[in-house]
C-alpha cells in the first residue's frame, strides 16, 4: 500500500498538499513556503484524493 507525504503552508494553514512519500516538492516555485507535516496511509485517505496524487503527482486537500 502506497504512503503520502502531507505538507502544509503555514501562512495557508486550512490548505493541505499531499505527494508520493519521499517525492519532496520539486515542481512547485514556492516549495520553501511548505513544510513537512507526516505521512498517511492510502487507506487513511479519501479515494478521490489518492486518485488525483496519483494522476498528477500531487493534490491539494481543504485541511479544515
Amino acid at each position: 500500500m502506497q504512503d503520502y507525504d502531507l505538507y502544509i503552508n503555514p501562512k495557508k494553514a486550512s490548505v493541505g498538499l499531499y505527494v508520493r512519500k519521499g517525492a519532496g516538492l520539486p515542481d512547485l516555485a514556492d516549495r520553501k513556503e511548505w513544510v513537512f507535516d507526516g505521512t498517511s496511509a492510502q487507506a487513511n485517505l479519501p479515494p478521490e484524493l489518492v486518485k488525483e496524487i496519483e494522476a498528477n503527482g500531487h493534490a491539494f486537500r481543504d485541511m479544515d
